[in-house]
């Protein structure tokens, strides 16, 4: 795994053999964001008034507008007409938003823990920035333009006010002179107001200041992003990746040793043979039966996830050939009498049981003692009649300075590692029928035969 490539494959390896770990952490993940939304991030409405700017406008005058409906003057005075307790314009900036839209529409939006209050604070947050900018346009800042239009008014006031007492003061009489007089400064007054209007009329900043508000906006329904689901969504999805990550990073750094010859030369012994362990059959270890044990075996994780798909065997017979064929290197390479310390890392379970399988198949020849030893302090009995220690273990188990310490255990007991025999799981087929042996069956027979005669 430390050489390989991220792949699908790995994923999906980790995704089958820890689905109940995975699913229980997706759950953790889950009420995690269920606690973030009612703790830190509780439900947020958000309510959005429009509000119509009449007139041409261009589009950076439209991006001003925008900032004055979410500036300080106009959050502070919404904030001021909500009245909410303990509740200003500070604390209203980061709930207020604006934006422009097509047609010449600003779109002011505001965001409470209610759909009520979210909507009172859109309308008046509406309301404050029209009456804000209509302030604006409606005034100005050049002290000399306000006192000639104030003149302008006064002359027009003054001017009406003659045209009246010149109609008064014209022969009251119905002669075709007096009515032409009074008609004509009638006239004058018409044209001079209407002058007057359209002359306020086609003043730019009067044009753009009747800003109006489209309506009052309406409730929300559901909560703005992210919502509560979202958050246990989200959660969930965190803790699940969280875990793969995890998984796939344990994998890369990790230093068990995974092939035949790396293992030898950890523990300075040759190599004697590989032999299989049905996967499907379960173990009876004295440490299964703790309650952490049933809780590794109820999350999936008693079993290695990182080591490859177990490969098809054949039957019984074909598996028992491998043990004999260990056995016959052991008696080839070793003296008469042979016995030996059978040396097993505790908690290699597939170890074991092919070191049970192994001292069955041995038949006395040579003798087997199975001793069980700590790989993290390891203690190997002191050496009796034995001539020797066969270590038995499983590939990606156990790293190369923990293999060192069980072979320093050993020399230091008095015992010479002969071997090592590295036990692997396979997936077995289903048992053949007694009337029609396989051929790998009747082999097996011939060689058990041979080793007997050998032996005898």
């Amino acid at each position: 795994m430390n050489d390989d490539t991220i792949r699908l494959v790995t994923i999906g390896r980790i995704l089958r053999r820890r689905w109940r770990l995975l699913a229980v952490l997706a759950v953790v993940g889950a009420l995690f964001g269920y606690g973030t939304s009612v703790l830190l991030l509780p439900p947020r409405y958000t309510a959005e008034a429009s509000v119509l700017l009449p007139g041409q406008w261009e589009e950076r005058e439209l991006l001003t507008q925008v900032d004055i409906a979410t500036s300080s003057a106009v959050v502070d005075r919404a904030a001021a007409a909500l009245k909410w307790k303990g509740v200003d314009g500070t604390e209203l900036r980061d709930d207020v938003s604006a934006k422009a839209d097509d047609g010449n529409i600003i779109k002011v939006s505001g965001t409470a823990d209610t759909p009520e209050r979210a909507q009172q604070l859109s309308d008046q947050l509406a309301q404050q920035f029209v009456t804000f900018a209509t302030r604006i346009a409606g005034g100005s800042t050049d002290p000399a333009a306000d006192t000639a239009t104030e003149a302008l008014r006064k002359q027009v006031a003054e001017t009406n006010r003659r045209i009246t007492d010149l109609a008064n003061s014209a022969d009251p009489g119905q002669t075709v002179e007096s009515v032409q007089a009074r008609t004509e400064l009638e006239g004058l007054r018409t044209g001079l107001q209407d002058a007057m209007k359209k002359l306020e009329e086609a003043n730019p900043a009067t044009a753009k200041a009747s800003l109006v508000v489209m309506g009052p906006a309406p409730r929300p329904t559901g909560a703005a992003a992210p919502t509560r689901t979202q958050q246990i969504a989200a959660g969930a999805l965190l803790f699940l990746l969280l875990a793969v990550v995890g998984h796939l990073a344990a994998a890369r750094v990790s230093r068990r040793l995974r092939t035949e010859p790396e293992i030898a030369a950890a523990l300075g012994s040759p190599f004697l043979g590989a032999v299989d362990v049905p996967g499907e059959q379960r173990g009876h270890h004295p440490e299964s039966h703790g309650s952490r044990a049933r809780l590794r075996r109820l999350l999936g994780i008693d079993t290695r996830w990182d080591t490859p798909t177990p490969h098809r065997s054949g039957d019984e017979a074909e598996r028992r050939i491998r043990y004999r064929r260990v056995c016959a290197r052991l008696r080839d390479q070793l003296p008469a009498p042979r016995r030996l310390l059978l040396v097993v890392p505790e908690g290699d379970e597939v170890a074991r049981r092919a070191a049970v399988q192994l001292v069955t198949e041995a038949g006395g020849d040579p003798l087997l003692r199975l001793a069980e030893v700590s790989a993290d302090r390891p203690i190997v009995p002191d050496r009796e009649t034995e001539s020797g220690a066969l270590a038995v273990l499983s590939a990606g188990s156990w790293t190369a300075a923990e293999l060192a310490g069980i072979a320093e255990a050993c020399a230091d007991g008095g015992h010479a590692l002969v071997g090592v025999v590295v036990a692997g799981t396979v997936r077995t087929r289903p048992a053949r029928t007694a009337d029609r042996p396989s051929d790998e069956a009747t082999m097996a027979l011939a060689v058990h035969g041979h080793a007997r005669g050998d032996s005898a």
